[in-house]
């Protein structure tokens, strides 16, 4: 940090030159993000995706349907509705885009009076048909009862949402960040400057994503996430130097006093940064495109976040110097500690008792957790208005569209599946899969000929009229070695039992290689990855903490303390999610948890939270090498520091606690979960558990082995 001040101070003004460069580079750049992400990100690179191409390329089936629901208005006759069909569907038909329509007039099950439905097939994956949809929503501008849905519309739909709901977040919780900060620092010009360097963070670092996302497929709620996290941290950074920067201020020239700003504050939020970066990559461990895209973007912004904080923050603070107090609105109070350090000493009066009470408040948090249900957010996790959602639930409620579910099986064995020797081996799949009680059926050549024994049907294949009238369907399920059957679940592909049947037949011993798709593999892939990896990411966060926290502190005892506090935190965090969206208090309505919710909030908020930690035990520390007493040390730590991370922590529960009035769910969750999460951190733990805490433990708080006390205080 020493040599970094040298350089701060002598290049300020290229630093600042440097910076205003690269934003303007960038903000062309920036503009164009919401353009490049595709998909929702939930993707693996699985026996799903594998057996979606062998339909593709190989059996020529489409794995992308855009639905366009036929709505019969008050004024139309019957045959003017069929008219209006038949219309919606040459037109999509003249764009020659497509790789054929299911019309609900030449198969009746898709049609129901006064509603009919057609599929647009295409034989690309959702992600990669934006130019179609986008000619298919052109091509029926202005049709009335025509509504267009499928899961490339509801993606589509998530972005614009998405881009809506950062505009709104935006409105909201900036300006209540600056209202906070000018209680903090009482001054305009300290209050606007982090404001100004979170926002210059934000834009470097969507101008990176923006590079970057034309090189590898980023998910949609990047959008959201990045900004979320860019912003809370870089302002608090801002805030935790900028408050040090006015203390040093008061006894040392300008220069000196960003030196031991850099030295301090600066070292506080460099550890922070390095924990927050470390949780967010551990996010990479899993085969997921949302959490890794989500990683990815994480850490640009957090790289970005600390590199602004230690360089072009104290540039620019070296250049003003006591300039950073002008337009003072709110005058400074003499001892404004002493609230604060009055507060610390009587919570370490009780520190036993007031430990009981926060560990009973926090486990009456942590017990609706048992109840939580993880769902892929889908069409429901749009706002109501939207088109694409209230076509899709007219449909699920019309003709059960989502009920059951359908999985498909790719069968491969030397030689043909034709011969007779491959029909009893088709059979035998066939049958072994039929006697299971979750399937209700499963379409195969014994299905559409109706033979029920592969001797009848070799037999009936060397009449060459009938082999001739079953080539067609032949076609749909056998290509050179390869056979596909498609299985007909009674379960719908999210339920658990669908997911065991995929597992238990994914696992199964068969006479040859099965590969398995469909949505119900598509959901158990997902699942089960998550709940595979999801412990080594944890693992990986708390071991890092705990050696970043040690390597800090000198200390173990501290980092123990801070992971079982986190996780106590974290987990009533959960159990209060649980209690607001799917029991639906608070008018949010009942909804199910978000899949990726207990990861993102983990991992983010794991290393957001030790932002805090650190900035207060670095304090507590440099009073304890001081004085030597852990008491005095932890109530001065507190009263020094308790305003300024009180603020902080305001600010990030009001950036994140803003995403609560937007209207994609997953979004609203993630951003209220944090908020949640940083309130009880900066409250019940870090002014509460904190202090009583350190006063149990006393000197043992800075025990590390191998090492004399001598070397830990200097006093």
């Amino acid at each position: 940090m020493r040599v970094l001040s040298q350089i701060i101070v002598r290049y300020r003004v290229i630093l600042i030159v440097f910076w205003i460069l690269l934003l303007l580079g960038l903000s062309i750049s920036a503009l164009k993000l919401p353009s490049v992400l595709r998909g929702d990100g939930f993707e693996t690179d699985g026996e799903f995706k594998k057996v979606e191409q062998e339909l593709n390329r190989t059996f020529n089936r489409s794995s992308t349907n855009v639905l366009l629901l036929f709505e019969k208005q008050k004024d139309q006759s019957e045959a003017g509705f069929r008219k209006s069909i038949s219309d919606g569907i040459t037109a999509v038909e003249k764009l020659k885009i497509d790789n054929g329509i299911l019309s609900p007039l030449q198969d009746e099950k898709l049609f129901k009076p006064g509603v009919a439905y057609a599929a647009v097939q295409f034989d690309k994956s959702k992600d990669d048909v934006k130019a179609e949809t986008d000619q298919i929503k052109k091509a029926l501008e202005g049709r009335k009862g025509i509504s267009i849905t499928g899961t490339p519309i509801v993606v589509d739909d998530m972005n614009k949402a998405s881009q809506e709901d950062l505009k709104r977040a935006e409105l909201i919780g900036l300006p209540v960040a600056l209202v906070v900060l000018l209680l903090a620092f009482g001054s305009l010009a300290a209050s606007i400057m982090p404001i100004i360097i979170g926002g210059i963070t934000v834009v470097i670092s969507f101008g990176i994503l923006s590079f970057l996302g034309e090189r590898i497929q980023l998910s949609v709620f990047v959008l959201n996430v990045i900004p979320m996290v860019g912003l809370s941290l870089s302002i608090d950074f801002a805030l935790l130097f900028i408050n040090r920067f006015r203390e040093e201020l008061k006894i040392n020239g300008k220069d000196e006093a960003v030196r031991i700003t850099l030295h301090t504050a600066g070292k506080s939020v460099l550890f922070s940064a390095l924990c927050v970066f470390i949780g967010l990559a551990a996010m990479m461990v899993i085969d997921i495109n949302i959490f890794q895209t989500v990683a990815i973007g994480g850490m640009v912004v957090v790289a970005v976040a600390v590199l602004s904080a230690l360089t072009l923050l104290p540039s620019l603070l070296v250049i003003l110097g006591p300039a950073i107090n002008k337009w003072r609105i709110l005058k400074p109070k003499p001892k404004q500690n002493e609230g604060w350090r009055k507060f610390a000493s009587k919570v370490m009066k009780h520190p036993l008792i007031i430990s009981i009470t926060a560990l009973i408040i926090l486990v009456i948090g942590i017990l609706p957790v048992g109840g939580m249900k993880l769902v892929i957010p889908e069409v429901d996790a749009l706002p109501k208005h939207y088109e694409s959602r209230l076509a899709m639930e007219k449909m699920d409620k019309v003709f059960g569209v989502g009920k059951g579910s359908t999985a498909y099986v790719v069968a491969e064995r030397p030689g043909s599946w034709m011969d007779p020797s491959g029909l009893k081996d088709m059979k035998k799949l066939v049958d072994r899969l039929q006697k299971d009680d979750i399937v209700s059926s499963v379409d195969s050549i014994y299905s559409v000929s109706r033979m029920e024994s592969s001797g009848q049907l070799a037999a009936a294949m060397s009449n060459p009229q009938f082999s001739r009238s079953l080539q067609p369907y032949i076609d749909q399920f056998v290509r050179d070695e390869k056979l596909l059957l498609t299985v007909q679940l009674k379960e719908e592909e999210k339920s658990a039992n669908a997911k065991d049947w995929i597992r238990t037949w994914s696992g199964a011993d068969w006479d040859y290689p099965l590969q398995f798709g469909g949505g119900v593999k598509f959901y158990q892939e997902i699942f089960d990855e998550i709940y595979d990896k999801a412990a080594l990411g944890f693992s990986i966060i708390l071991f890092s903490t705990f050696l970043i926290l040690m390597a800090a502190f000198k200390s173990v005892v501290i980092p123990l303390k801070a992971i079982i506090m986190n996780i106590l935190g974290l987990t009533s965090t959960f159990g209060i999610l649980v209690w607001l969206f799917q029991e639906g208090h608070f008018g949010l309505g009942s909804s199910d948890i978000a899949l990726m919710l207990p990861v993102f909030v983990f991992s983010l908020v794991f290393g957001l939270s030790m932002d805090y930690e650190v900035f207060l035990i670095s304090r507590i520390q440099e009073m304890y090498k001081k004085t030597g007493d852990n008491d005095i040390a932890t109530v001065e730590g507190l009263a020094s520091t308790s305003k300024i991370i009180t603020s902080a922590a305001l600010i990030m529960i009001v950036i994140t606690g803003a995403f609560a009035f937007t209207g994609v769910m997953p979004v609203k969750q993630i951003g209220i979960g944090i908020a949640i999460a940083i309130l009880i951190d900066a409250t019940i733990i870090r002014i509460l558990l904190v202090p009583s805490l350190m006063k149990l433990l006393g000197d043992w708080n800075w025990w590390m082995p191998f090492r004399k006390k001598s070397k830990i205080a200097d006093h």
